[in-house]
C-alpha cells in the first residue's frame, strides 16, 4: 500500500471509538444479519451483510445517527444539513427526526425518485442542484452561512467513519474466522470504517473495496497514492447511483491506505448479473451499489485474495422497482 503523507488527517479511529458508536446508535440502527449466499463458482463460502434491512434500507443510518446523536441541544435546535444523492439523505432525515431536529438535504437533480420520496416522507426539506457533488457541497455551505445549520457530511468525518465502522464490527463478531471482507467504495465512509474495524479485530483478514469501473476514482487513488477526482459526467454514467461521488474523502483515504488491501472495479453488466444472483440465491433485494461486492466475487476472483469465508456488504436495497424488474427479466449477455 502507498502513503500520501500530504493528505493524512489527524488520526485514525480506534476500537474504543467504534464500540462507543455502536452503543450510541443501538436505539435506531439494526444489527443486520449475515446471510449465506451459495453462489456458483466462487472460491469459498460467501456471506452477505444485509444492510438493505436497515430501517432506511441502507448502512448510511449508522454514520448519520452517530454524528447527530453526538450533537449538543443547542446544535440540535439549529438543525442539520447534508448533501446526498439519497441514502445518506434518508439516514440524516431519520436520525434528525429521532432527536427533533430540522433536516435540510441538498440533492442532485438526477437522484432516484424512490430515494427523494423517502427522504421527504421522513420530514426533511430537499433542495435541488446539478449533478456534480461539488455543486451539492457549495449549496450546503451557502445555506449554512445563511441559517447556521450543522453539517452532517456524507463520509469525510470521524463520527461518520466510526458509525459506518459498526458494520465491520458486527461482521467480525458474527463470523470471527472471516478472512475476506468486501465493501463498496464511493466517498469512502463505509470502506474506511469497515476496514478499520475488521483490521483492528482480525488483523489477518483481507479487506477489499469495490466500485464501478465507470466511477473508478477510488481505484485510481489507491493505485497512485494520491486522491483522484473524476468529473461528474463520468461518475454519473454508472447504474450504481450511490457510488457516483467524484473523489474519496481525505480522512477516508487515510483509513483506506492504512487498512485496505485492494480496490477492484466491476462493469455495469457484472453489477446487473450480481443483482440477479443475490435475489435468486438469498431473496435479498440489493440496489446496484449494494451488488458491486458480489460482482467482484462472481467475476473477479483472480483479483481477490484467496479465502475460505468471505463477507460482502450489501450497502443498500433502495432500488427503483422498475429498474429491479428490468434487471431481473433481461436476457443476460453471452
Amino acid at each position: 500500500m502507498t502513503t500520501a503523507t500530504e493528505t493524512l488527517p489527524q488520526s485514525l479511529i480506534d476500537l474504543e471509538t467504534i464500540r462507543a458508536a455502536a452503543g450510541r446508535i443501538a436505539s435506531v440502527a439494526v444489527k443486520t444479519p449475515l446471510v449465506r449466499a451459495p453462489f456458483d463458482g466462487v472460491g469459498g463460502e460467501v456471506w452477505l451483510k444485509a444492510e438493505s434491512l436497515q430501517p432506511i434500507g441502507s448502512f448510511k443510518l449508522r454514520g448519520a445517527a452517530n454524528k447527530i446523536f453526538e450533537l449538543s441541544p443547542e446544535e440540535i435546535r439549529r438543525g442539520v444539513i447534508t448533501y446526498s444523492s439519497g441514502n445518506h439523505a434518508q439516514g440524516v432525515a431519520y436520525a434528525a427526526r429521532a432527536v427533533g431536529a430540522k433536516a435540510v438535504i441538498v440533492m442532485p437533480s438526477n437522484a432516484p425518485t424512490i430515494k427523494r420520496a423517502a427522504t421527504l416522507a421522513l420530514g426533511a426539506e430537499v433542495v435541488d442542484v446539478g449533478l456534480a457533488s461539488s455543486e451539492r457541497l457549495a449549496k450546503a455551505e451557502e445555506l449554512v452561512r445563511e441559517h447556521g445549520y450543522i453539517v452532517v457530511p456524507p463520509y469525510d468525518d470521524v463520527a461518520i467513519i466510526a458509525g459506518q465502522a459498526t458494520c465491520g464490527l458486527e461482521i467480525v463478531e458474527a463470523l470471527p474466522d472471516v478472512d475476506l471482507v468486501l465493501a463498496p467504495v464511493s466517498g469512502g465512509g463505509l470502506l474506511s470504517g469497515v476496514a478499520a474495524a475488521v483490521k483492528l479485530l482480525a488483523p489477518n483478514a483481507k479487506v477489499v473495496g469495490v466500485e464501478p469501473e465507470l466511477a473508478g476514482d477510488a481505484a485510481e487513488s489507491f493505485r497512485t497514492g494520491k486522491i483522484a477526482t473524476w468529473a461528474a459526467e463520468l461518475t454519473s454514467r454508472t447504474i450504481a447511483d450511490g457510488l457516483r461521488t467524484q473523489s474519496v474523502g481525505v480522512r477516508n483515504f487515510a483509513h483506506i491506505q492504512a487498512y485496505v488491501d485492494a480496490i477492484v472495479t466491476v462493469t455495469e453488466t457484472e453489477i446487473r448479473a450480481a443483482m440477479r444472483a443475490i435475489v435468486a440465491t438469498t431473496r435479498l433485494v440489493p440496489e446496484p451499489s449494494g451488488a458491486v461486492t458480489s460482482a467482484a466475487l462472481l467475476f473477479h476472483a483472480a483479483e481477490l485474495p484467496k479465502y475460505r469465508k468471505a463477507a460482502a456488504v450489501i450497502s443498500g436495497g433502495n432500488v427503483d422497482p422498475r429498474l429491479l424488474a428490468e434487471v431481473l427479466t433481461e436476457r443476460p449477455e453471452a
